[in-house]
Parts: C-alpha cells; sequence; structure tokens
C-alpha cells in the first residue's frame, strides 16, 4: 500500500512541476499572467486558451487559494478547496503527461 501512495504523490509531484514551469514559461513569452479561461478572439485561440488553463490550472488553483479577502486576511475554507481541486487536478495532468512519457520512452 506503501507504493501505491508514493506513486500517486510521485504522479501529482510530476503533475505540480509540469504545471508550474509551463505556468512560468507561458507568462514570460506572452507577457501576460495565466488564467484559467476558455475564451478567445477565434476558434484557435480559443483552443489555446483551453490548453493552457487544462496544463497550468494547479498551479493558477493553488495561487487562487492564496488571495486576501477585503479584510486582508486569508480564509482557510478557501485555500483547503483550493489546494483539494489543485491536487487533484495535478495527479490527472501528471498521469496525462507520464503516460505519454512511458508510451514514447517503451
Amino acid at each position: 500500500m506503501t507504493r501505491e501512495l508514493l506513486l500517486a504523490a510521485l504522479i501529482m509531484g510530476v503533475g505540480l512541476c509540469i504545471s508550474g514551469a509551463t505556468t512560468h514559461l507561458y507568462q514570460w513569452l506572452v507577457r501576460q499572467p495565466a488564467m484559467l479561461r476558455y475564451d478567445g478572439q477565434t476558434f484557435v485561440s480559443s483552443l489555446g486558451n483551453l490548453a493552457v488553463s487544462f496544463v497550468c490550472g494547479p498551479y493558477i488553483m493553488l495561487q487562487m487559494g492564496w488571495r486576501h479577502e477585503d479584510d486582508g486576511t486569508i480564509s482557510m475554507a478557501s485555500v483547503l478547496f483550493s489546494a483539494l481541486v489543485a491536487f487533484g487536478w495535478a495527479f490527472i495532468t501528471g498521469l496525462l503527461f507520464m503516460s505519454v512519457y512511458v508510451a514514447i520512452r517503451y
């Protein structure tokens, strides 16, 4: 059982690393903050925004959880909910990229 938990943690770690690296690369290249969105001027730009939102989503969700409320405090419910969503999403992202790696490698 320990191996399965470590494998799940590894997959989530890979997903978060890829998500963070992709987010920073996107923000560096495009010079605008990465956001969760699906709109665009054309259909192709909408698909590009959707792909960026899918890959960068876990990192963006973790950042959204740390936003301050109007009175300057951080909501614990917001932090916990965004972390739950982000780590679940990171598992899916990590599983996708690791499966592509295994399919190409072996």
